[in-house]
């Protein structure tokens, strides 16, 4: 396949999402079943909107794998031991790492400049975390030996952080964690701070009252005594991060795309400004699948694009045989 990261065009894009999907049909099982199910002939397919999109329910099901690769490195989303979870299969360590490295540089700057602090106590305290894998990575290539990890422990968040203000920190944070810690230290004052950037990673999850995103960050704006609370965007079935460089509007780098399909027409685009749900073209996927259907609410504005919430009650359109 052709380097991802030198993607500059629309018609760069375009070009390796095409050989992307030719390539996932022919060599990944599901995907093909899938696109033969819905009787779409890929000879087809010469652009973004005619490709079809997996419902992300299926890496709950299925190895979404190439068929000439193998691989024992796998990530899966968060939940009980219970629950049905979503595997995401890493055939190529390498282009996980570059992806998380060209993304963070790109929106915010070079690992290397920064401290690195972690608020994930849900995310630490299972194996097999996409996000704790590229925390521990910015960790290493920033190389510095205050980068760390809490848990619960936010007293000593607390001293940390007003030990290092005068340092450029990055504060990788679950939202409810991150509330937490602001109502663990209520009577106390972090002192402010213009190089201190706090990252949510979302992750509410019933642990808190329901508030919109706008709420959240304006508490940790004021909480955190700065001015840069920023939001990252990925998921378990992705290798590439989105960035919110603030007011919930989020940017993709330049091998990742954001479409908005209505919510009952799969095969349906959305204008610019309406609110419908996110597909995602995630081309670091290269050997599972980079065509994603979400269950997330969103829309587009220009060159960015913002997350609304979930679909509630949806169903799979096309593809029931594949789900059980």
């Amino acid at each position: 396949m052709e380097n991802i990261f030198d993607i500059k065009t629309e018609q760069d894009f375009l070009a390796a999402s095409l050989k992307t999907f030719r390539y996932q049909y022919n060599h990944v099982e599901i995907y093909r079943k899938f696109v033969d199910y819905l009787k779409i002939n890929p000879d087809e397919i010469d652009s973004l909107v005619k490709i079809p999109f997996l419902p992300i329910e299926m890496f709950k099901n299925h190895d979404i794998l190439s068929q000439n690769v193998s691989t024992d490195l796998y990530f899966q989303s968060s939940g009980t031991t219970q629950m049905n979870l979503s595997t995401h299969f890493i055939a190529d360590e390498n282009i996980y790492q570059k992806s998380i490295y060209k993304s963070f540089e790109q929106f915010i700057g070079r690992p290397e400049d920064f401290i690195f602090l972690g608020l994930l106590p849900s995310y630490l305290e299972k194996q097999h975390s996409s996000l704790i894998y590229m925390v521990d990575y910015l960790m290493k290539k920033s190389a510095k030996p205050e980068n760390g990890y809490f848990l619960y422990n936010h007293s000593d968040l607390f001293d940390v952080l007003n030990t290092l203000k005068e340092k450029k920190v990055i504060l990788f944070g679950v939202s409810f964690a991150l509330l937490d810690f602001l109502d663990s230290i209520a009577n106390k004052q972090i002192s402010k701070s213009t190089n201190l950037t706090v990252i949510e990673t979302g992750g509410m999850k019933g642990r808190k009252e329901e508030m919109t995103k706008d709420e959240l960050l304006k508490i940790l704006q004021e909480g955190f005594q700065t001015d840069k609370i920023y939001s990252e965007y990925s998921m378990t079935e992705l290798l590439s991060q989105a960035y919110s460089l603030g007011e919930n509007v989020y940017q993709c780098p330049n091998w990742m795309r954001i479409m908005v399909r209505n919510a009952e027409d799969p095969f349906s685009y959305e204008k610019e400004g309406k609110t419908g749900a996110i597909n995602i073209i995630d081309l670091a996927n290269i050997y599972s699948c980079s065509f994603i259907a979400t269950q997330d609410l969103g829309k587009i504005e220009g060159d960015k694009f913002q997350v609304l919430g979930r679909i509630d009650h949806s169903d799979i359109r096309g593809c029931s045989l594949l789900v059980s």
